[in-house]
């Protein structure tokens, strides 16, 4: 969303998620801890890609922490792709791609909000809204209370990972417009 100078705004309001029909949208919600090091890197994945040009059919979130604070919001698009730290045990900033159906689909290391992620993909469920969720995940070591830092191999996964996200999200919209 842009000013009539075409300077980039932020969403302020759940109003803006019903605006208009998002079901061939798509969603990248950052989820993490901005204060916790590396499990934030979620949430400055999307600081980064508020720089960029986006296309119009995609939307970024900073999810913060997760919750069904965030139900609302999500729920109105057709794709959603999660962006979350993991302590998997594989080398730090390495990035992963899961399609999970169900909250069980869910990697048992997600960072310390994984329950309320989970949590929300069920309440979905419940709801009869059946989003099709992809979820990136980049391997961190540990959490470091109260620094806003990332550890250069999180930090250099950043671009790595944004950009599989576009080419993912291009994909989704060219299946989009060819089921029209």
């Amino acid at each position: 969303m842009k000013d009539n100078r075409g300077d980039k705004l932020a969403i302020s309001s759940d109003a803006y998620f019903f605006e208009k029909d998002k079901s061939q949208s798509i969603l990248v919600l950052g989820i993490g801890n901005y204060l916790m090091g590396d499990e934030g890197v979620g949430v400055q994945l999307i600081q980064e890609m508020n720089s960029l040009d986006l296309p119009p059919y995609m939307d970024i979130l900073d999810g913060g922490t997760g919750g069904f604070l965030l139900l609302s919001c999500i729920e109105a698009y057709g794709h959603i792709i999660f962006v979350d730290a993991t302590m998997d045990g594989k080398g730090q900033g390495t990035v992963s791609l899961i399609k999970p159906r169900f909250a069980s689909d869910f990697p048992s290391t997600l960072s310390v909000h994984d329950v309320g992620l989970k949590d929300m993909v069920e309440a979905l469920y419940l709801l009869d809204k059946k989003p099709t969720i992809h979820l990136f995940t980049i391997s961190i070591d540990e959490m470091k209370p109260m620094t806003l830092d990332l550890s250069y191999e999180v930090a250099k996964a950043i671009p790595e990972t944004i950009d599989l996200i576009m080419e993912l999200a291009d994909e989704i919209n060219t299946k989009n417009h060819n089921l029209v």
